[in-house]
Order: structure tokens, then C-alpha cells, then sequence
């Protein structure tokens, strides 16, 4: 703590004002549903440009599973912005197909791995491997999995900014070298302590009984068609969500780039007997992309990534391997069905003091000991968060989480502050006030407030959710774009739909060679 402190006091007095220049981005899922809140069976739709190429509006695993993105912003304003107007276009789209938006992590009623249609993206080799990947997903782990919604954060800070750490530090590497050091620091803290954005923020506690069908789960009887653990936070973080028990063996080291690239190349370039069995290419069809305990990196499922931007073509780790970290994305947020965009402004504030907490408090190498008592905090935070009596790791030793938790929130309040000194604010200082409050009243979470609510209005999690999603996007509805950014967005749908058939006529390769020189990535 006194180290951190001490850091804070030399940025607050030479050097904050650099953080000004932070970028932040987000990636926000939904599933397009019928007015019945059944799972939409229809393509994506034209309107909304091509799945492919759209900068801001793409499908995940499903067709029916929409993924808006915005561009890095230099603002949480800017980029909620972004986000309430990527929602209005789309959800005007959706109107005239008579479809609309499931606001919330945990899917809508499922009527059987073939009722999720698989993403389709074109014929090009790109398009075709982007669609095998997930029809090895749809055999390795069922579809079911994969409907689950979330919310990525994408985080970077300026050079001007690392500059001036650097000079402080008193480091003398090359400013890219001790970049992609520090974030790999940041992420070992955020895997240490990231308990507590899901007992803050999860927005998980219950699901439709559909979504674990012919599923082993230790789930409870809420009331007819809900299923829930009466402490839980955010069931989609747990063993029902994105999980692999193939990929439990693999132990991805976090300490420095090297060992990360190393660790995960293993993932890889390993085979795994059970997808051996699937098969890869079946008389001509594709199974999957390969039989390797991971596909591509994707198919790790981790809690935050450091990246780099890619160019076309390229693995994500070798853009990490040649040009070291550039940014990370957070990928353990709940869509909160209670928001319009899945998250507010509050919520954001309080992700970047904590990020930043995350970076300058003293990070330490991680073993394997930790990397254990990190997925039990998981698995307890998840199953048990809102117990006032659940005990937690914390250095080692456990602890009340609510303890825990108010010891964590008094240095992200000392970060919040050097942000709003920067930002010449106290908006991000306010965005600890509401945790605090959580810490001291778990009914105050999001998942309290979803169980609670379903209990006072006799409410299914079904009935909620598609409640809460009617009223959002008849919200949207009455909030149409103005006519020039309408062009704009409907612009770029056009330009879309372009660029996907350029790349169709310019492709050569045949999808296998295209592979080959994929994968030959890996052993470089």
C-alpha cells in the first residue's frame, strides 16, 4: 500500500494530467429474439451490413448473436455514445423484421443446440475459417454455451503516460519493452482481485431452465421455468459458462510476454485426443479447424487479454510476439438486464480506477498456488458472492470478503481520485461511494436486485428479462438517430457489404493452403 501510495502522490504532482489521454472501447453482445422472446432463426440481416467486414456491427458465435463495438474513444461519454446510438440503428432495423434485443447475459428460452444457428460471414477464406472455428466450438463444448451474452472493456493508456512512469521508476528499456511489462503487471492484479468486480457487478444469479437441459448442474428451483443459487453473482463466470474442463489442464503463465506466448503455444499446437475423435476435415466437410486442445487464441477462455491490433490474416500472437501489448480487454462484465446498454457510466468510472489500481499496485510473479486460489475466489465469488459469511483468498490467507473488499476499495479510491484530477472531475471518485454501499449491503448488487425483483413481481428470469428487454428497446425506438448520423451508419452498411465481396474476388489461396500459412504462425 505504501509503495502505491507513494506512486500516486509523484503522478499527482508531476505527470496525472497524462492520463487524460486514456482510450477505452466496448464490445457489447445481445441476441436478436422474437417478439415471444424466442431465439431469432433468421440470418443476420442486410440492413445491418456485413457480419464480415462492419466496424461496429458483427455476430459472435449465432447468427442471432449481435455484437456491437465501438471505436476507441477518449471518453466514457464518447463511448456510451457510441454504444446508445450503434443500439438505435440496429434496434430500428430489428423493428422491421420484427425482431428485438435480449438485454442480458444468460440467453432467452433455447430449444436445442439445433435451434442456434452457427455465424456464417461469406465464402471467403477468412469468412470460411471464422465459421469452421465455431463449428468446432458448436462440437467441442454444444451451442448452448455460446449464447451466452457479455460485455468486453478494452483499456489502453497514452505513451505520454508511460513515459513519465518509466522516468519514475527509474527504467531505461525501450518504452514498447517496459509497456507490454506494465500491462502484463496490470493483468496479474486484475486476476488477483477481479472477485470483485463480480460481486459488484454481476448480474447473473438465475437462468432458464432450457439453457441446462440434459446438463449436470447443482442449480435450485427459484419458482417455475427459473433455476438459481440464492448467493450467486454471475452464473455465466461459472462452471455453466464459458468453462472447459479440456482446457483446465492448461495453465496460461501471466508473468511476462515469453512466458505467456510460451504457455499458450503449448494450447496451440497440442493435440487433444477427445477432439482427435471429432475429426478435422470429414469428406470434405470441416469439423473444426484443427484437433489442438485450442483452435485459435480465442478459444482460451480467460478473464482479461492482453492485446495488439492485427492485420489481415495475422494470429493474435504474433501481433503480441512482434509488437508487444498495445492494449487488454476485460471480458468478465454481465450485461446488467436493468441498463439500457448493458452497463452505465457509474460502472465504467469505477473499471478504470480499478484498472488503474491494477497497474500501480506492486504486482508480483504469480504460481501455481495462486493460479489455484484465483479460480477458487471464481468459483466462490460466482456460486456464493452475496453469503455474508463467505470467506475468500487474499494473499494467501482467507478472509470475509466483505473485509477484503473495503480494504481494496480505500487504494481504488486514492486512483479514483488521481483520475478525477486528471479529468478535471469528481465523477470517477462518486463511482466509489455506490461500492462501498454494495460491500456494506449485498441486497444493493445488481444479482440482489434481479432476484428480488422477480420474487416481488412473481416474475420468471424468463418473464424479467424479456420485460426489461421490451422496455429498452421501445426506449431505443423512441429515440431515432437524426438524419445525418442514420447516413452515416447506414453508409457504412453499404461499404460493408462492399468490402466483403472485394475480399471475396481477391481471395486465391485455397482455404487449405490458407490454413497452412495461418498456423505457420505459430512456429515462427
Amino acid at each position: 500500500m505504501t509503495e502505491l501510495l507513494t506512486l500516486l502522490e509523484s503522478l499527482s504532482t508531476q505527470g496525472g494530467e497524462s492520463l487524460r489521454g486514456i482510450r477505452r472501447g466496448l464490445e457489447k453482445e445481445a441476441l436478436r429474439i422474437t417478439p415471444t422472446g424466442r431465439l431469432a432463426q433468421t440470418p443476420h440481416p442486410r440492413s445491418l451490413g456485413s457480419a464480415l467486414t462492419h466496424p461496429h456491427i458483427t455476430t459472435d458465435f449465432s447468427e442471432a448473436l449481435l455484437e456491437f463495438i465501438t471505436p476507441p474513444c477518449t471518453s466514457i461519454h464518447e463511448m456510451l455514445s457510441w454504444t446508445d446510438e450503434i443500439h438505435r440503428f440496429s434496434i430500428h432495423k430489428l423493428k422491421e423484421q420484427n425482431e428485438l434485443l435480449w438485454l442480458s447475459s444468460m440467453p432467452c428460452v433455447i430449444e436445442g443446440d439445433d435451434s442456434i444457428p452457427i455465424a456464417e460471414y461469406g465464402s471467403s477464406n477468412i469468412a470460411q475459417m471464422k465459421h469452421i472455428y465455431r463449428v468446432g466450438l458448436s462440437y467441442r463444448y454444444g451451442r448452448s454455451m455460446q449464447t451466452i451474452a457479455g460485455i468486453h472493456y478494452n483499456f489502453s493508456l497514452p505513451d505520454e503516460f508511460w513515459k513519465i512512469l518509466k522516468v519514475m521508476e527509474n527504467r531505461h528499456d525501450c518504452l514498447q519493452e517496459y509497456k507490454t511489462e506494465k500491462y502484463f503487471a496490470l493483468i496479474r492484479n486484475f486476476r488477483r482481485y477481479f472477485w470483485l468486480l463480480l460481486y459488484l457487478f454481476g448480474a447473473a444469479p438465475a437462468l432458464c431452465p432450457t439453457f441446462v437441459k440434459n446438463r449436470q448442474h447443482s442449480l435450485q428451483k427459484f419458482r417455475e421455468k427459473t433455476l438459481y443459487l440464492p448467493y450467486a453473482t454471475s452464473l455465466r463466470m461459472g462452471n455453466l459458462g464459458y468453462q472447459s474442463r479440456a482446457q483446465e489442464g492448461l495453465v496460461v503463465d501471466y508473468n511476462s510476454l515469453e512466458t505467456y506466448i510460451q504457455t499458450l503455444l503449448k494450447g496451440l499446437t497440442t493435440l487433444h485426443p477427445d477432439y482427435e475423435k471429432i475429426g478435422v476435415c470429414i469428406k470434405g466437410a470441416y469439423r473444426q479447424l484443427n484437433a489442438n486442445l485450442l483452435q485459435i487464441e480465442n478459444e482460451f477462455y480467460s478473464t482479461i487479454r492482453p492485446k495488439h491490433s492485427v492485420s489481415y490474416g495475422e494470429a493474435p500472437i504474433n501481433a503480441l510476439r512482434e509488437r508487444g501489448v498495445e492494449y487488454i480487454e476485460v471480458r468478465s462484465i454481465d450485461v446488467n438486464p436493468f441498463d439500457p446498454l448493458g452497463m452505465n457510466a457509474t460502472q465504467a468510472h469505477f473499471l478504470e480506477a480499478f484498472l488503474l489500481f491494477c497497474l500501480l499496485e506492486p504486482s508480483p510473479p504469480s504460481n501455481i498456488d495462486e493460479y489455484k486460489q484465483i479460480a477458487e475466489n471464481q468459483r466462490l465469488v460466482v456460486n456464493e458472492g452475496r453469503d455474508p459469511l463467505l470467506e475468500i483468498y487474499c494473499h494467501g490467507k482467507k478472509i470475509s470478503l466483505r473485509t477484503c473488499g473495503k480494504y481494496l476499495l480505500n487504494p481504488i479510491r486514492k486512483c479514483a481520485d488521481l483520475l478525477d484530477q486528471a479529468m478535471g472531475s469528481s465523477i470517477y471518485s462518486a463511482s466509489i461511494f455506490p461500492q462501498v454501499e454494495k460491500i456494506d449491503d449485498p441486497q444493493k448488487t445488481p444479482s440482489a436486485r434481479m432476484l428480488e425483483t422477480m420474487a416481488e413481481n412473481n416474475l420468471s428470469f424468463y418473464e424479467l428479462a424479456l420485460k426489461q428487454s421490451q422496455e429498452h428497446c421501445r426506449d431505443f425506438l423512441l429515440r431515432p438517430l437524426d438524419r445525418e448520423r442514420d447516413y452515416y451508419f447506414d453508409n457504412l452498411r453499404s461499404e460493408s457489404v462492399r468490402e466483403q465481396l472485394n475480399i471475396e474476388r481477391n481471395d486465391h489461396l485455397t482455404f487449405k493452403k490458407y490454413l497452412e500459412n495461418y498456423f505457420q504462425q505459430y512456429l515462427k
